[in-house]
C-alpha cells in the first residue's frame, strides 16, 4: 500500500478533478488522465456521504477536515483523512492521509 501522506487533489467548483498528485492516482489505481474531469463522486464509496450537502457547506466555509471513504478501482475502500481549504482560484485543494483500507 502506498504512504499517502503526500496525497493531493485539486477539484473545480462542479467537483471534479483539476489536479491529482501521482500517490494520490497509485492509491485509488487510475491514471491521473483518467481522474482528470471526472467528479469526486465517482471514487466515493455509495451511501457513505451526502456529497452535495458536504459540498455547500464546503464552499460555505471555504474549509472543512474530517473522514472521507473512496473505492480503489479494484473495488477495496480506503477510509482516508483529509483537510481541504478553497483556494484564491475557488478551487478545492485537499491533503490526504490514508486511514485504513479493507475489503
Amino acid at each position: 500500500m502506498v504512504n499517502a501522506s503526500d496525497c493531493t487533489t485539486v477539484v473545480d467548483k462542479n467537483r471534479n478533478y483539476v489536479e491529482v498528485s501521482e500517490k494520490f492516482c497509485k492509491l485509488v489505481g487510475y491514471k491521473a488522465e483518467e481522474l482528470i474531469g471526472t467528479p469526486y463522486d465517482h471514487l466515493t464509496v455509495p451511501n457513505t456521504a451526502d456529497i452535495s450537502t458536504t459540498h455547500n457547506l464546503f464552499t460555505q466555509f471555504g474549509y472543512m477536515h474530517g473522514l472521507w471513504m473512496l473505492t480503489h478501482r479494484s473495488g477495496y475502500r480506503i477510509v482516508i483523512r483529509y483537510e481541504a481549504w478553497l483556494r484564491p482560484d475557488n478551487n478545492i485543494q485537499s491533503n490526504i492521509d490514508v486511514v485504513q483500507t479493507f475489503l
